[in-house]
């Protein structure tokens, strides 16, 4: 009898544990993550590093793999980005920061049409931001950018326009870090 129910104790606790990797030696993300009952799976997943120090591991969640990232930008299909916090240095002022000059980046200057949406899109970041944090950043086929701060959601910026400009932060020509972009296309 003792055997069967540690048998049946073993198996429960198999099938309540999710496939996870490990980024970095601080980050944890999983394989599969569902969003507006379509389930994504980890395209590639790298660390956003400054100076030798991991600020945030980030991961690419896709329904099908890839490693284009012009193919990726141009899906209408739903995605996400996944950034987990790993250090004290991001702030939400550096987070802010950081966006807007992604924003920029990645419209090369011509933020005019989108504007609007990248100062809603900030407003995301007005609680401070701990190491652990996780942002969830979904772009959900016809609807928009569903964001998500430690899963609850903080709103929705509809547009496949900002979803480009989003995604292009990361896996665009001037990406905010080259081995991260390369890491979320499974490159590395």
């Amino acid at each position: 009898m003792k055997k069967i129910t540690l048998l049946l104790v073993a198996l429960v606790a198999l099938t309540n544990v999710q496939a996870q990797i490990r980024v970095g030696s601080k980050a944890i993300l999983p394989y599969e993550q569902t969003f507006a009952e379509t389930e994504l799976k980890l395209n590639g997943a790298g660390l956003r590093e400054m100076l030798w120090i991991d600020l945030y591991a980030g991961g690419l969640y896709l329904q099908n793999k890839s490693k284009d990232p012009k193919t990726i930008l141009d899906a209408d299909e739903t995605m996400s980005i996944k950034l987990n916090i790993v250090s004290g240095f991001v702030t939400q002022k550096k987070m802010i920061k950081a966006v807007k000059d992604g924003f920029h980046k990645a419209t090369f200057g011509n933020t005019k049409a989108l504007d609007g949406r990248i100062k809603e899109f900030t407003k995301f970041f007005g609680e401070p931001i701990v190491k652990n944090d996780i942002f969830d950043l979904v772009y959900i086929k016809g609807v928009g950018v569903k964001a998500y701060k430690n899963d609850k959601e903080l709103g929705l910026i509809k547009g496949r326009d900002f979803k480009y400009a989003l995604f292009k932060i990361w896996l665009g020509d001037e990406p905010a870090s080259e081995p991260l972009k390369k890491g979320m296309l499974g490159l590395q």
